[in-house]
C-alpha cells in the first residue's frame, strides 16, 4: 500500500507520468486508495458553462462549446470518472443526443466520459475485463489527448486528456500489453502479513463505520498537509533539474532490461522529476532515478504474458552504479544504496536504504514471480521411468491388468508456440473477443431488427424510416417527429466473441512418458497464450488414480494457467468417466454463469479406461451424456506401442467429434487440428 501511495502522489504531482496500474489480490483497498486521490487532487479552473473543462488560460480552439471568450474562469474540484466495465462505446466517447434530434429535429452532441475526465482522473476497476472496443478507444483519446467521434452523422473532436489509473487482480486474466504500457506506473499490492498492521486496518474500518464524520474530522488535519505539500511540489517541479548523470542512468537502465520503444526512457524522467520535486529539491538524484525504475520498469519487461512483472533490484543496482559519475552520480554520499540524508537534512530526502524520498513510502517488496516458459523444466532432461509391467514409455502393455504406478513428478512443459486462429462454427452470441463469429452490442452494423423486450443499440435511419409513413396520421406539428414503441428499430451487428476451450487431460500412469507429457502441456500452454490474444476463456481437468478433479478453473489468466500446468503430475489408474462427467460439470456450472459463450472439449487420452466396474462403458455413457448437450469436442489419440486397440477413436465417435493421433499433436498443427474438429462438426 506504500508504493500505491507514492504512485498515486508522484501522478498528483505530475499528471505527465501518465498513471498507475494498481496489480493485486481481491479485498486489499485497491480502490479505496484510488478513489481517495480525487479528494487531494487541487481545483481545476474551467470556462464557465463549458462541458468540456476549457481552461480558460488557453480555451481549446476546436472546442464544440467554443469559441471562448477570454475571462477570468472559476475553479470547481477535480473530476475522478469512473469506467464501468460494461460501458458502452456512445457512454465512452458520447453520440448523438437522440432525444433533440428526434424532439427537435436538431443534431446536437451529448458528451461521454471522455470529455467529463477530461483534466481529471479517469478510473477503471478491473481494468482487464474491459472489453476490446472500449480498450481501442482508450488507447487513441490517450495517444492523441482528444476524442474523436464519428458517427450517426456527428463529427466531433475535442480534448481529452486525463490521469488513467486502473485496477486488476491478475487471477481474473491480464492485461493487453499495448493498454499496458499506457500506464506510466505499475504497483504490485499485498496484504500485510503483519499482526499489528492487519489489527490497525480492521481497527480504523470500524471506526469508520461507526461514525463516518467523526472518523473524516480526526484525520482531516493531515490530509490538509498532505494536499498543501501536492500543491507545493506542483510550483517546485518546473524548477527541478534532470542532468546529464541521472539521465545517462535512466537511458542505461531501460536498455539494460531491454523495454520496447522510448515510452519507459520518458515516464522514468518524468517519475524521476516528480519524485525530486515531492521531496523539495530542485535536482534529481541517483535514488529518484532507482525509485522511478522499481514503479516504471516492472509491467514493461514482460516478453510474453507468461513473464511475471518484477524487477532484478541487484540488477538494477549494479546499472545504476556503473552508469554513475566517478564523483557519485550526483546523489549524496555516492550513487544508490548510499547512507546520506536528503540535502535538507531532516532524513526526509532518499537516504539510499529503499525510503522513498520525503519520509514516503519505500521500496517495492520484491514481486511475486511466476513460471515462465524457459524455467518450466531442465532442458535435455530424460522420460521417466516406466512402472512395474510399463512399456518403454511408460504406458501399460494391451492386456496387462491395470496397475497404480507411483506418481510422477511433473513433467515439463515444452516451449509454447503461436497457433493458428481456432473458431467455433456458427454465429454466436458471447462475450465480445476475437475468436468465433458473433451478433451482438459490438462490431460492424449489418443491419436492423425490431427489439424482443427493451431496445440495445438504437439504429436512427431505420428508426426514424419506420416512424416516417405514420406521421400524418399521428397528425405532427412541429420539427419533431411524433414517435411511437414500434418504431423503435435495434442494430444488429456482428463482430468475434471470446469461447471456452476446456481441456480434458489423461494424468494417469498410461500417459507417464515425460516426452507425451510435455508435449500436450506445451500445446496446452501455447492455445492459453492464443486465448489471452483472443479473450477466450480456458480451462483443464486432469483424470488419474480414482478421480478427476479440475486443474485449471475456467479462466483467462495466463499466469494461474501456467502455474497449475507446470504442478501437473502423473500416475495412477486411469478413471476416464470420471474426466468427462468432471467436465459435464464444469460446462453446466459454466452454462450457468455465462450461458452465451460457446464451449469446446478437448480430450486428450489413449482412450483406455481402468478402475472400477466396466470402465469403458461408463465412459462411452459420459461421452453420449456431453454429445447430447451440443459441445462441440476432439479426441487427442495418445496411444502408442505396435499394438493399437484404438480406443480413442471409439470416444470420439460417442463424443460427435474426430480423434487425432498423437503424431499429429505437433506444436505448429495443434490448433489446426482443433480448427479442423469444429469444421467438420459444422458439416
Amino acid at each position: 500500500m506504500a508504493d500505491l501511495q507514492l504512485a498515486l502522489l508522484l501522478n498528483a504531482v505530475s499528471p505527465a507520468v501518465g498513471g498507475v496500474l494498481v496489480r493485486g489480490e481481491k479485498g486489499t483497498a485497491k480502490s479505496t486508495a484510488v478513489r481517495a486521490l480525487a479528494a487531494l487532487l487541487p481545483g481545476v479552473p474551467v470556462v464557465p458553462g463549458c462541458r468540456f473543462s476549457c481552461d480558460p488560460a488557453g480555451p481549446d480552439p476546436a472546442c464544440p462549446d467554443g469559441p471562448h471568450a477570454a475571462g477570468p474562469g472559476t475553479v470547481r474540484p477535480a473530476r475522478m470518472v469512473e469506467l464501468p466495465v460494461g460501458a458502452s462505446e456512445d457512454r465512452l466517447t458520447g453520440a448523438l443526443d437522440l432525444e433533440r434530434a428526434l424532439s427537435e429535429g436538431v443534431k446536437a452532441f451529448e458528451p461521454g466520459l471522455l470529455a467529463a475526465a477530461h483534466r481529471g482522473v479517469l478510473y477503471v476497476d478491473e481494468v482487464n475485463l474491459l472489453h476490446d472496443h472500449l480498450v481501442d478507444l482508450l488507447l487513441d483519446a490517450a495517444a492523441m489527448g482528444a476524442a474523436h467521434v464519428e458517427r450517426e452523422g456527428v463529427s466531433v473532436r475535442h480534448a481529452s486528456r486525463f490521469l488513467l489509473v486502473g485496477t486488476m487482480n491478475p487471477e481474473e486474466g491480464e492485461l493487453r500489453p499495448q493498454l499496458l504500457d499506457r500506464f506510466g506506473l505499475t504497483v504490485e499490492v499485498a496484504a500485510s502479513r503483519d499482526t499489528g498492521e492487519r489489527a490497525e486496518v480492521v481497527r480504523r474500518r470500524l471506526a469508520h463505520d461507526a461514525d463516518p464524520a467523526g472518523f473524516a474530522a480526526r484525520w482531516a488535519g493531515e490530509e490538509a498537509a498532505l494536499r498543501q505539500r501536492i500543491a507545493d511540489a506542483r510550483q517546485l517541479l518546473p524548477r527541478v533539474r534532470l542532468g546529464d548523470a541521472a539521465l545517462r542512468q535512466i537511458a542505461a537502465t531501460c536498455a539494460e532490461f531491454e523495454v520496447d520503444g522510448m515510452r519507459a526512457d520518458i515516464v522514468m524522467a518524468r517519475a524521476a522529476l516528480a519524485l525530486a520535486a515531492w521531496a523539495g529539491r530542485e535536482t534529481v538524484l541517483a535514488e529518484d532515478v532507482r525509485q522511478a525504475a522499481l514503479l516504471a520498469l516492472p509491467h514493461r519487461r514482460r516478453r510474453n504474458p507468461f513473464d511475471a512483472p518484477g524487477l532484478d533490484e541487484d540488477r538494477l543496482d549494479e546499472t545504476l552504479e556503473r552508469n554513475a559519475e566517478p564523483d557519485g552520480g550526483g546523489g549524496p554520499d555516492g550513487g544508490p544504496g548510499g547512507d546520506g540524508e536528503g540535502p535538507d537534512g531532516d532524513g526526509e530526502g532518499p537516504d539510499g536504504d529503499g525510503q522513498g524520498p520525503g519520509g514516503g513510502p519505500g521500496t517495492p517488496p520484491p514481486l511475486p514471480g511466476g513460471p515462465r516458459a524457459e524455467d518450466s523444466g531442465t532442458s535435455g532432461e530424460q522420460s521417466g521411468s516406466s512402472g512395474p509391467g510399463a512399456a518403454a514409455d511408460g504406458e501399460e502393455p494391451p492386456g496387462s491388468p491395470p496397475q497404480d504406478a507411483a506418481e510422477r513428478p511433473p513433467a515439463p512443459a515444452a516451449a509454447p508456440f503461436r497457433t493458428r486462429a481456432l473458431s467455433v462454427p456458427g454465429v454466436g452470441e458471447g462475450a465480445a473477443g476475437r475468436r468465433s463469429r458473433s451478433r451482438g452490442a459490438h462490431g460492424r452494423t449489418t443491419g436492423a431488427r425490431t427489439p424482443h423486450g427493451r431496445p440495445g443499440a438504437l439504429h436512427l435511419t431505420a428508426t426514424v424510416r419506420a416512424a416516417a409513413p405514420h406521421q400524418h396520421a399521428r397528425r405532427r406539428s412541429g420539427t419533431g417527429l411524433v414517435l411511437r414503441p414500434e418504431d423503435l428499430r435495434e442494430a444488429v451487428r456482428e463482430g468475434r466473441e471470446g469461447n471456452l476451450v476446456l481441456f480434458v487431460v489423461d494424468a494417469s500412469g498410461s500417459m507417464a512418458a515425460r516426452q507425451r507429457m510435455s508435449a500436450v502441456k506445451g500445446a496446452v500452454l501455447s492455445l492459453l497464450l492464443d486465448a489471452y490474444q483472443r479473450r477466450d476463456k480456458i480451462g483443464m481437468i486432469t483424470f488419474r488414480g480414482t478421480e478427476a478433479e479440475v486443474a485449471l478453473p475456467p479462466t483467462s489468466s495466463v499466469e494461474a494457467g501456467a502455474a497449475r500446468l507446470a504442478r501437473l503430475a502423473t500416475g495412477g489408474r486411469t478413471p476416464l468417466a470420471a474426466g468427462l462427467l468432471r467436465a459435464h460439470e464444469v460446462l453446466r456450472v459454466e452454462r450457468m454463469r455465462d450461458p452465451a459463450r460457446r464451449p469446446l472439449v478437448v480430450t486428450v487420452t489413449d482412450g483406455r479406461a481402468t478402475g472400477g466396474p466396466e470402465p469403458l462403458d461408463r465412459a462411452r455413457r459420459a461421452a453420449r451424456l456431453l454429445a447430447a448437450d451440443g459441445t462441440a469436442a476432439v479426441v487427442v489419440d495418445c496411444e502408442s506401442g505396435p499394438v493399437r486397440l484404438r480406443l480413442a477413436g471409439a470416444l470420439a465417435r460417442e463424443l460427435g467429434g474426430p480423434a487425432i493421433t498423437l503424431d499429429e499433436l505437433r506444436a505448429d498443427t495443434v490448433s489446426a487440428l482443433v480448427r479442423t474438429a469444429t469444421t467438420r462438426r459444422a458439416a
